[in-house]
């Protein structure tokens, strides 16, 4: 067997192991049913925070690539996007259309391996990742595979690892992408994404997630990796001011400087639960 080949022929053994051991299911039809209404009162809780917002470290003005979700484009971020720019970022869109995986990043990912590039030598400075659901994905198979100019990378409600079955969109994302999830290229994406990347990274998650199942966004605490844990939907996340105030905090670190994150030093820790 070739390289490619024993790679996939791995990743498709470890993936059985893992759900024999462990079986991982869709959220259920309650959770996947509220999660559009949870995301309304996520972005009307807004207001709320504004005493956090206005508290929150500025940005040092490097450049931020924010990737949207699946079948979604620039449009759905647009709000994450203008905070982060409010705070001192660079923030970039995409700018690749509505994201349906790997038929939009094109063959060997190039598409967003130039967009990154491009962004790197505009500004001499390396590039944060920042990506919402399948957005999160196509972060980590650039900084899992690659030695693009990336400083960290924060996936946010990206099912990234564990079984792709356990999400109430696998039947979409097969017919979109005219691919099954045993298919050998689908098999080699879902392995480069799961692995450990090659800079600092921030996986975001909620329990009440109602379109993918938390346990498929969670990385192994390690020296470079951490999981934090945030209440909301889906489909808020993007506009959840957990997930903007942890942006803040994270995105402000020193290049060079990454830690773990301390819930305890934030204004709201209640806002991040334990486990």
């Amino acid at each position: 067997m070739n390289i490619v080949e024993e790679t996939v022929a791995a990743a498709s053994k470890q993936m059985e192991t893992l759900a024999k051991a462990a079986p991982i299911t869709p959220p259920s039809a309650l959770l996947m049913g509220t999660d559009i209404f949870r995301a309304g009162l996520e972005f009307m809780a807004n207001p709320m925070f504004a005493a956090a917002y206005a508290a929150s470290p500025r940005g040092d003005g490097h450049p931020v690539l924010v990737l949207p979700g699946y079948a979604t484009s620039d449009a759905s971020t647009l709000l994450l996007r203008r905070y982060l720019k409010n705070l001192g970022y660079d923030v970039r869109a995409w700018k690749l259309g509505r994201n349906m995986g790997h038929s939009t990043i094109g063959p060997e990912r190039q598409r967003l391996h130039d967009r990154i590039a491009k962004i790197a030598d505009d500004t001499g400075r390396s590039v944060t990742l920042v990506g919402w659901s399948l957005g999160g994905v196509m972060a980590r198979l650039i900084a899992g595979t690659t030695d693009q100019p990336i400083r960290q990378i924060v996936t946010i409600g990206s099912p990234f690892t564990g079984s792709p079955y356990a999400t109430n969109l696998w039947r979409m994302y097969e017919r979109t992408s005219g691919k099954s999830f045993d298919h050998p290229e689908m098999v080699k994406e879902l392995a480069d994404s799961a692995a450990v990347p090659l800079v600092p990274s921030t996986a975001i998650y909620s329990k009440l997630d109602g379109i993918t199942a938390w346990e498929n966004c969670l990385d192994p605490e390690g020296e470079n990796t951490e999981s934090v844990q945030i209440v909301g939907s889906h489909m808020g996340l993007c506009v959840n001011p957990s997930v903007l105030l942890l942006l803040a905090e994270r995105l402000a670190q020193a290049e060079g400087e990454w830690s773990h994150f301390d819930r305890s030093k934030m204004m709201y820790p209640w806002l991040y639960p334990a486990g």
